[in-house]
Parts: structure tokens; sequence; C-alpha cells
């Protein structure tokens, strides 16, 4: 180009036309070849400074982060110490933020299967964007190939020394320098989208595998976290089953079988739940205090069934009550047909001799046996008897000593058939208690003056699966005692003889 300023310096004619137009052509090719450098620079610039620094977007993210208590820091003397400080602090409320416990564990498991599922969505997002992208630079591409090997064509002729040619060849120049410079305008931002979408998804990818390396460590913990609890949970049942074993080789009384069983089981089940709230809870802090607000509400909402369960085991207790006694509660007379946990369950007897099936069932709270006004009253244990009492009224003059002596016999006769029965319960009940002495079921006899007469107690002791046969054979000869030689003087016309059940019999 400067040698065809010069040689028109000194030309004329035709010569200096032909000149011109040589140095037009030049201009051309030169405006062409910048223009395709200019486009290779821009590419090239961005390319580097999209790419520059490791690590990518999280690199430059982490760097960035990292830099922060740096700056903070630098203004003060103990800039060091405080930044050695922050980040100390800042490692420790991490490590105490992690979580430990299943619970914990599971919703941070969960929380990273959604991140990488967001993760996933953005990668497919960046490869659908980038194949777009990509589609619309391919003719673009290919066109501006073609007019590079159009323009290095041009330039791989000789030179002309024709004016006309010169123009000709000129005008495909500026053509091809026109079509390369609106070509390049849109391929160029299409280039670099292209290149961002790349970084972009390579960037995901490397996110993507840090946080599917983070899901594995954390489903490791919850697996490890997991076994750990089955472990404990065997252990304990493995211990519950030994014991169950060991109440049934030495434990033979049914009744005390079932009781240890029971403990057996809620010391079971309570186990068991504490191990399932240490291990689901993510901080043993809060698993106290979940666990003591937890126990003072249901301590508050139950209350009535805790006091019905701690009477349960008042009444399975040494002279405690077993299926199949008689007892008394709240004027209820009957058998113990269940003993539950929370409610005890009795067959109501009734009948002149309690003893006779009323066809219902009454249930009472354990929570009885706390009640100041309500008692519960039972037979000894080895005993089945009950105290009734005949009374017979007599004359005001009839012999003290033989009216006694006369009703005794009688009374005593009958119980005659029963006084093995009696006796052996009787010896149960010594057995039982300190202060029983012997021959406490003996019949006796009270005598005491009534406005009306003569008023004779008799009271004696009945086996209550005999107490009605019992009560009619003393009935017949009480009238038989009163009909003998010398007949007994009565206060009325008649015998009036009154059986009843002694207070607090049944």
């Amino acid at each position: 180009m400067s040698s065809l300023k010069q040689n028109l310096a000194t030309a004329s004619g035709q010569q200096r036309q032909l000149l011109q137009s040589q140095i037009l052509d030049a201009q051309g090719e030169l405006d062409l070849e910048k223009t395709r450098k200019d486009a290779i620079h821009t590419m090239v610039a961005f390319v580097a400074g999209a790419g520059g620094g490791t690590g990518g977007l999280k690199g430059q993210i982490d760097a960035l982060a990292a830099s922060l208590p740096a700056i903070a820091a630098a203004g003060s003397p103990g800039g060091n110490q405080a930044n050695a400080k922050d980040q100390s602090s800042t490692s420790t409320e991490a490590t105490a933020s992690e979580p430990t416990g299943i619970w914990g564990l599971g919703e941070e498991v969960f929380g990273i299967s959604r991140k990488l599922n967001t993760i996933n969505g953005a990668i497919t997002q960046a490869q659908t964007l980038a194949k777009a992208s990509r589609d619309l630079l391919a003719p673009l591409a290919n066109r501006l190939r073609a007019l590079t090997r159009q323009a290095d064509e041009l330039d791989k002729q000789a030179p002309d020394n024709n004016a006309a040619t010169l123009a000709q060849q000129r005008q495909q120049v500026d053509a091809l320098t026109g079509e390369f410079k609106q070509l390049a305008a849109i391929a160029i931002p299409l280039s670099k989208q292209g290149i961002l979408l790349g970084l972009y998804e390579k960037s995901l990818e490397n996110w993507h595998s840090e946080v599917r390396g983070d899901l594995k460590g954390l489903l490791g913990r919850l697996l490890t976290r997991l076994v750990v609890l089955a472990v404990f949970i065997g252990i304990v049942l493995v211990f519950a089953e030994i014991g169950k074993r060991a109440i049934y080789r030495y434990v033979h009384e049914p009744h005390r079988r079932y009781q240890f069983l029971l403990l057996r089981k809620i010391a079971l089940a309570f186990a068991i739940i504490i191990i399932v709230a240490l291990g689901f809870a993510s901080h043993l802090e809060s698993a106290v205090t979940y666990a003591g607000l937890l126990t003072a509400g249901i301590a508050v909402a139950l209350q009535n069934v805790i006091v019905a369960v701690v009477g349960y085991f008042f009444l399975i207790g040494r002279y405690g009550i077993r299926v199949g006694d008689r007892v008394q509660i709240g004027g209820v007379t009957g058998e113990v047909v269940d003993i539950g946990l929370v409610r005890i369950q009795v067959m109501e007897l009734g009948g002149s001799a309690a003893n006779t099936p009323t066809g219902r069932v009454v249930a009472f709270s354990n929570s009885v046996v706390f009640q100041p006004t309500a008692g519960i009253f039972r037979q000894i244990p080895g005993t089945d008897f009950v105290w009734h009492e005949v009374s017979l009224t007599l004359a005001p003059d009839s012999d003290f000593k033989a009216v006694r002596e006369r009703l005794l016999r009688a009374v005593e006769g009958v119980l005659a058939d029963y006084r093995e029965e009696l006796e052996r319960q009787n010896r149960a009940m010594r057995r039982n208690l300190l202060t029983v002495p012997e021959g406490a079921l003996k019949p006796s006899a009270h005598l005491r003056l009534t406005p009306s007469g003569l008023e004779a107690l008799i009271r004696f002791a009945v086996d209550l699966s005999h107490a009605g046969e019992i009560d009619e054979r003393i009935t017949r000869e009480l009238l038989k005692a009163v009909d003998q030689e010398p007949k007994l003087k009565l206060a009325g016309s008649a015998p009036a003889i009154s059986l009843r059940t002694a207070a607090g019999a049944g």
C-alpha cells in the first residue's frame, strides 16, 4: 500500500488512474482482513475472559467468599486474630448445625434430592438453549467460512493492470466485507452465548457432582444411624426374650408370672420408645426438652389413666386381688373376672346369700384404691367364708344358760358336717395373719334384754359355696330346738327367726 502511494505521487495520466484503482482495491482487501481480524480478536478476548480463573463459576464464588473475611479484618491491628476466631466460630457453628438424628438426616437427604432435581433441570435447560444456539449459528458459520474462502481466492489472484477488472474486484471485496460484517454482528453474540452456556453447563455439572457426593455421604450416615438404631433395638429385644424365658423358668405361680410378664412388656415398650426418640432426635438437648414437654403434656392429659396404672400395681401386690376372688367395692359385691392395667371388672353377686350372679359385670377404675371414701374388701387369702347372724326373741323370764346352750348345740350340730373345711380356712388365715387366734371360726351366742323380750343372737361362719344350704339347715334345727321339751318360751305367739349376713361380710 505504501509503495503504491509513493508511485502515485510521481505517476500521471492512465498510469495514475491505474494506481488509484489498485490502491482502492488494496484498501478494500485490508478492510476485509481487518474485519476478520477484529471478529477473531473479539472471540479470543471473550473466551479468555469467560474461561479465566480456576474452578469455573463455583470456584470464583468460593474465592470471592474466602476473600470477604480478609477484607473485613484488614483495617484492624488484631485482624488476623479476629479472622481466626471468626473462622473457628464459623466452623464450630457449622459442625453444631449438622444434623445427627435420623429425622434431621432424612430432611437433609430430601432437601439435597430436591436440589439435585433442580440442578438437573437447569442442566437440561442449558443443553436445550445451547442446542438452539448451535442450530442458529450453524448456517451463519457456514456462510462466514464460504466468505473467507472467497476472500482467500481473491487474495491469491495475480495483480491486474486493467482498471475495469480492478473495479470489479473492488466491488466484490466491498460486498464480501459488508456481508461479513453483517453476519459477524449476528454470529459473534450467538458464539458468545454458546460459550457462556457451555461454561454454565460445566459449572452445573461440577455442582451436581459435589451435591451428589454430599448426598452419598448423608445416605451413608443415615444408613449407619438406622443400623445402630436397629442394633440397639435388637439388643433390647434379646434381653426381653431372655427375661421372658427366665420368668417362665423360675416363676411358676400363674398370677405372679402374669405380673412379671406385664412389667416386662411395659419396660420393653419404654426402652424402645426412648431408643427411637434418641435415634430420631438431631440433638440431645432438643430431645430432652421435647421429652420433658411431652411428658408434662401426657401427665396432664392422662392423669386419671396414670393413676389407674399406678393403682394396678397396688392391686396385684401382696394381699392383692386375684381373678376369682370375692370382693366388695363401693357397695357392690361380686367375683373378680378380670384385672386390667387401668380397670378391674367384677361379676356382681346377689340373692339372699349373696352368692348368685345377677347377670351384670361392673367395671371399676384401678384408681379406686386411692379414693378415701371407697374401700375394697376381699377375702383373706386361702379363705372363702362369711359370717352370718341369726336372732330369736324369747320371753324375758327364760333361762339364759339353757337358751344359750340349746341354741349353740343346734348350730354346732349343723356346722359339724363342714368343720373340716372351716378348720382348713382357719389354718390358712392364721398362716397369712399374725393376730388370728385358734378357733376363730367357732360359732358364738350372745343374749341381751330388749323391750320386747330376751334376744338371742347367734353368729357363725359359713362356707360360701354352701351358704344357702347351711342357713336352711340351721333355721330348721333352731325351730326344733325351740320345740324341744322343755319348750322355750317365745316373746310372741309364733317363733320369729331373723337370718342376715353379718356387717362387713361378703
